[in-house]
């Protein structure tokens, strides 16, 4: 079993619990749930930059990325900054994330934020909607297509722009369908959790334009950016490369000053 096999398997009793802790329809009733959400998407399509930053403490391939930073700190930063969005992890037992920190950023800041989670299930929707989210995940290496269709049409169903990741191009032809806002290709594999921007250059050319086109992880220069804008590029998910330093937010605002000039 591979660390997306056990991340996953402990997800299941994860939902499966909170079920019977939290019903839907009290999750429906908190006060975040009717909020206008904003779309990533369109903020993608009209930005120069395409930066969607992350909160990430640690990872099952980096251990601690860092634990010492105040998550409204770090959201405040990013959008003055000047990003387009944030992306918010929530999974606890393998990122140190929560649904706090969600709520912490949704307090802080006005910018779409994505909760990134493993999602399996409607019910981490209106958790993500509850919460204050205007994005959510979905992952195909551990969703059937019908899942994916199932999902993300309840996604956008409550208002919610959906970014589908994928892998590999058996994971993006199974994946392709109108509830869909933003493709995104994962440049770490999973798996073997190694990183190459390769793999964003050759699904690109198979993205239909309809689609935003998002390219997620081992994103760490200006150069890596302006070459992936050449293949249709128009968001680039960065975590760790902010995440790393003392001041994430000032280290985003280097970062888009630097892809400006």
């Amino acid at each position: 079993m591979n660390i997306l096999d056990k991340i996953i398997a402990d997800k299941y009793k994860e939902v499966a619990l909170k079920k019977q802790l939290i019903s839907s329809r009290y999750l429906s009733q908190y006060p975040l749930f009717d909020r206008e959400t904003i779309s990533l998407a369109t903020a993608l399509k009209n930005s120069n930059t395409g930066i969607i930053a992350e909160h990430k403490r640690r990872s099952p391939s980096k251990a601690v990325i860092n634990q010492d930073l105040n998550v409204q700190d770090v959201a405040t930063g990013y959008e003055d900054a000047g990003v387009c969005g944030m992306s918010v992890l929530t999974d606890g037992k393998y990122f140190g994330g929560s649904l706090d920190d969600l709520i912490l950023s949704r307090a802080a800041v006005r910018m779409p934020l994505l909760r990134k989670e493993f999602i399996i299930d409607e019910y981490q929707i209106l958790e993500a909607k509850a919460h204050g989210a205007d994005v959510i995940l979905l992952i195909a290496a551990v969703l059937s297509r019908k899942q994916i269709k199932n999902l993300s049409q309840f996604a956008k169903g409550l208002n919610l722009d959906v970014l589908l990741e994928v892998h590999d191009l058996e994971e993006l032809e199974k994946s392709l369908m109108p509830s869909l806002d933003m493709l995104g290709v994962n440049n770490r594999n999973l798996k073997t959790f190694q990183v190459s921007t390769a793999i964003s250059k050759e699904l690109s050319e198979k993205i239909p334009n309809e689609f935003v086109k998002v390219s997620e992880s081992g994103i760490s220069s200006v150069e890596a950016i302006k070459d992936l804008k050449n293949y249709g590029f128009q968001g680039f998910l960065i975590g760790e490369n902010f995440m790393k330093t003392n001041d994430p937010g000032k280290s985003a605002s280097a970062f888009i000053n630097d892809l400006n000039s």
